[in-house]
């Protein structure tokens, strides 16, 4: 897990549609003022910044931020005079930024491509694995006509609980220059998508690029191809202006984030020595903004415990005429211990579950009472009568610095149209826990099947209960003063 001290900032993203100009503009802005800080280091005798130990550099956690917007307008703290009085040439990034505008029309092609392949890592279907894997050369030779440096990596199978052996999509390690005297900046993405369907609620086909209101929507658009494709395009910019890149780029793309980043974090930790050594920035464009206008940096995110709990009588179903009154039924017992573990004011009722949380300084609670949230705005654009809160300051707490219980299903339930009179004879209900600093996955793990056991205990029933971790992701934050973070602000502020 990352230390406050080392950074991965997480950027450009926000809104359920695809990225606009002004984020390959930022991506461009960025090269710039990094590149500009070592130049500027260097040329009064200092170092190159520190880099991050790499032996500590982790896959990501789930995109829902804990703490973090920064306004670009907020003035810079140590060092960040540096940028207002060296900032990027303006004649080479006006010519980048003209390429941009210019061949947006290609830009979208290539996204509308990506959109259409249904590169889906949530549910272990055969023709999915396909598609990711499609996904992942079509990127690998995107990249290649960059003239990067491409290594696919093959992970072999997945074995899943049911004994079902699933090939998994490759991991693309990609590197373009090595000068030594610039800064190496990775960037990471992940191409694979949450399954989508009409009638989920979409408008249009999700898996069709479709315009609307001047806004591009499909699955992926901003989670996560849109971003990715536009540092490709940001990167490709500079090659057909034929510019120097003031940066050294890697990518790290995957295809199984949405899955829980099946096999990232070993191959991360392998890699350490060698892709990851000389890496001085980790850039993630993979969060959300909470406001449709105005950019975000994310410097934390949530972690994730998923579990499973199970009850059982027997494999088959059984008739409610036949055995209804006579059982101990396991989806009314599912249902009661779903019901034990929050209440009508999302307050999570798993006893201990709070202790870790890190306690509310009065410097953060400050923070909460600036940022810039229309309410209104914000509960228009989710379609949402009421949230369970009334200021802002209370709704942004519970979003990013208080911990939350979702439910998500139920297996094994009779979810069709019609009038069904079945009595499950197994079920699986499914729900997670979004975890904030200090909460550690170990200690809330052995807390939810403790109090589930002890739930399930006094219903004296003669059925089996199981809980099991399906996912288990710790929460990070870092320092909003790195250097990084001082130059994405920056960034931002020029790319707009």
């Amino acid at each position: 897990m990352l230390s406050r001290e080392e950074l991965i900032s997480s950027f450009l993203c926000g809104s359920p549609v695809a990225p606009t100009p002004s984020i390959e503009k930022t991506v461009l802005s960025l090269f710039s003022y990094l590149g500009i800080f070592v130049e500027s280091r260097l040329s009064l005798g200092g170092s190159r910044p520190q880099r991050p130990q790499p032996a500590h550099i982790l896959p990501p956690a789930l995109h829902h931020p804990w703490t973090g917007l920064i306004s670009p307008g907020t003035a810079a703290a140590a060092g960040g005079e540096m940028f207002s009085s060296s900032p990027p040439p303006s004649g080479p990034l006006e010519k980048l930024f003209q390429y941009i505008d210019l061949h947006q029309d290609e830009f979208v092609q290539t996204l509308k491509e990506w959109v259409a392949i249904e590169s889906n890592s949530v549910q272990p279907v055969l023709h999915f694995r396909q598609e990711l894997s499609r996904m992942m050369a079509v990127a690998t030779d995107k990249l290649q006509c960059l003239g990067a440096a491409v290594d696919s990596v093959d992970l072999g199978s997945q074995q899943l609980p049911n004994g079902q052996s699933l090939p998994l999509p490759p991991i693309i390690l990609a590197e373009l220059g090595n000068d030594p005297k610039k800064p190496t900046v990775c960037f990471y993405g992940h191409l694979d998508v949450q399954p989508a369907q009409q009638s989920d609620g979409w408008l249009t086909d999700p898996h069709t690029l479709t315009e609307v209101g001047g806004k591009l929507y499909g699955r992926g658009a901003t989670d996560n191809k849109g971003p990715v494709l536009a540092w490709i395009n940001a990167v490709s910019t500079f090659r057909a202006l034929e510019q120097d890149l003031p940066v050294n780029i890697k990518f790290i793309l995957e295809g199984m984030e949405e899955a829980g980043s099946v096999a990232l974090e070993e191959l991360v930790t392998k890699e350490k020595h060698r892709f990851f050594s000389s890496v001085d920035y980790i850039v993630i464009s993979d969060n959300l903004w909470i406001s449709r206008t105005k950019p975000a940096l994310t410097y934390g995110t949530r972690g994730n415990s998923y579990f499973m709990v199970e009850v059982k009588c027997r494999d088959q179903d059984f008739h409610s005429g036949t055995f209804g009154g006579i059982l101990n039924e396991p989806m009314a017992e599912l249902i009661a211990l779903l019901d034990s573990l929050v209440d009508s004011t999302g307050h999570i009722l798993i006893p201990g579950i709070y202790d870790q949380v890190a306690p509310l300084t009065e410097e953060e609670k400050k923070t909460y009472e600036t940022i810039d949230l229309d309410l209104e705005e914000y509960q228009n654009s989710s379609q949402v009568e009421k949230f369970l809160y009334g200021t802002k300051e209370e709704i942004l707490m519970h979003l990013w610095r208080y911990p939350s219980l979702s439910i998500h299903g139920i297996e094994g339930a009779f979810d069709k149209p019609g009038t069904k009179t079945v009595i499950p004879g197994r079920v699986v209900g499914k729900f997670s826990i979004r975890l904030v600093p200090h909460m550690n996955v170990s200690v809330v793990e052995k807390q939810v099947k403790q109090h589930l056991e002890a739930v399930f205990s006094k219903r004296n029933s003669s059925n089996q209960m199981s809980v099991s971790l399906a996912l288990g992701l710790q929460p990070w934050i870092t320092n909003i003063n790195d250097n990084q973070y001082l130059a994405a602000k920056a960034a931002i502020k020029t790319g707009d």
